[in-house]
């Protein structure tokens, strides 16, 4: 089976950031390294060019697919701050009411800026997030 595509790398996460335009998302990019890091408990590490993760966790699929993914992240898109939540957003209907406006993707909460939500209830949702991944499958340090 063919690995992830998206894999750890040696790169600086603060100087990815270094390089994120325009000036806004640069901001709020490093808003959200600071804020990771300090509800994680985890080094923040790149995960292909462009995804700052936190964690890791291993998985096992019932198809026999198994590999290491980033247990919680976020990357600076051109379009959107992209902010990764593990398992996904099934069961977090009262958290996300009160976050603000965004969009949601599979396990992908787009904000086009983070004055447009509210950073502690962004907070409360990575910590959720990643005590529900921790028990379908145990969240390492990366």
């Amino acid at each position: 089976m063919a690995a992830n595509k998206t894999q750890p790398t040696k790169l600086s996460p603060q100087g990815f950031i270094d390089t994120v335009e325009p000036a806004r998302r640069k901001q709020d990019s490093g808003v959200l390294l600071k804020l990771f890091q300090t509800v994680t408990g985890f080094e923040p590490v790149m995960w292909g060019p462009s995804i700052i993760g936190y964690g890791r966790y291993h998985y096992v699929y019932k198809s026999g697919r198994e590999g290491d993914f980033l247990a919680t992240g976020f990357s600076p898109r051109k379009s959107a701050l992209s902010i990764y939540i593990m398992p996904g957003y099934q069961n977090y209907s009262a958290i996300m009411n009160r976050l603000g406006k965004h969009k949601l993707g599979r396990s992908c909460l787009y904000v086009n800026k983070l004055d447009d939500i509210d950073v502690e209830v962004l907070a409360e949702l990575i910590r959720t997030g990643l005590a529900d991944l921790d028990k379908i499958w145990t969240v390492h340090p990366a």
